[in-house]
């Protein structure tokens, strides 16, 4: 069940008579040196929404490399907490083990984890660990099987081009991609970087126009620097903000006009104002008709 690890969690805090005062809710996602994934941060999701139903205070230490600015396992001062919880993940290594120095004032839990040495200092430092595998006990579902989420963003194909050479001074491709990538990354989506170019030797490009076609037809919008990226995404009916790399335009241009396509962004015009109002026409229903009326199935 989803709840079987919060549930037994839960318990575990309990137990002993009294809920935590406070408590730290830890993870790969703290470590400076560590790495957030989806699945780590939807188990932090999971058990800090457990914790907030079951009354007991809590923050969560994240690492400065993914949250600048936020509470940190180096901020955290450890007189103000008195239990520690980590989630998800292996309890191996260094870091782990030196969570149990650092807060070794606090009762300190782990949850959803996988036990990959049980004699491990990392493992053996925890008061109480409710495993999803590595133990004696049956496996138990992850933390992020039933983590709550939000509202599920677009995905956007993001189709750059860094050539096209024959253009001379009048090629602006490094500062446009450079405009647009740091835009996107504002952006809540789900950016997919897709390459026109196609191979049979390497498995991470599609090897015929079919798959591509395939991939392009998924995505939400299409955000290309490409004559083809803005060719194909309409092909399959998917909305593209085309921006033309080229100073005073050229065959970027000149293909949104022989289609009639309205979201086109000249080099000189690009920022981040005119981007969004693309954005979000192209994500409109408008955007969705006119780009569904330029498809060929």
């Amino acid at each position: 069940m989803h709840h079987d690890v919060p549930a037994a969690v839960l318990r575990a805090l309990i137990a002993p008579g009294r809920p935590p005062a406070r408590l730290l809710l830890t993870g790969w996602f703290s470590f400076r040196d560590g790495e957030a994934t989806a699945g780590d941060v939807l188990a932090q999701q999971h058990m800090s929404a457990e914790l907030a139903r079951a009354g007991i205070p809590h923050d969560t230490a994240w690492s400065p490399g993914f949250r600048p600015g936020a509470l940190s396992l180096e901020t955290a001062d450890p007189g103000a907490y008195d239990t520690l919880l980590f989630v998800c993940g292996p309890v191996h290594g260094r870091q782990v083990a030196d969570l149990h120095v650092r807060f070794r004032s606090l009762r300190r839990l782990a949850a959803g984890v996988s036990v990959v040495d049980p004699a491990h200092p990392a493992a053996t430092g925890f008061h109480a660990v409710v495993a999803r595998d590595g133990t004696p006990a049956p496996a138990r579902r992850d933390l992020a099987a039933g983590a709550p989420v939000g509202p599920v963003p677009p995905v956007a194909g993001v189709v750059l081009s860094a050539g096209q050479g024959e253009y001379g001074s009048r090629r602006r491709h490094p500062e446009v991609n450079e405009r647009i990538t740091g835009w996107l990354a504002g952006k809540d989506c789900a950016p997919v970087p897709a390459e026109t170019r196609l191979a049979t030797d390497d498995w991470r490009l599609c090897a015929t126009a079919e798959q591509f076609l395939a991939l392009v037809a998924r995505f939400d919008v299409v955000v290309t620097t490409r004559l083809h990226g803005l060719v194909l995404g309409l092909r399959t009916g998917t909305p593209v903000i085309a921006v033309d790399p080229v100073a005073g335009g050229a065959k970027v241009s000149a293909q949104a006009r022989a289609a009639g396509w309205p979201a086109l962004v000249a080099a000189e015009a690009l920022s981040a104002r005119m981007l969004d109002h693309w954005w979000e026409w192209a994500l409109s229903g408008a955007g969705r008709s006119a780009a569904a009326r330029h498809s060929i199935r």
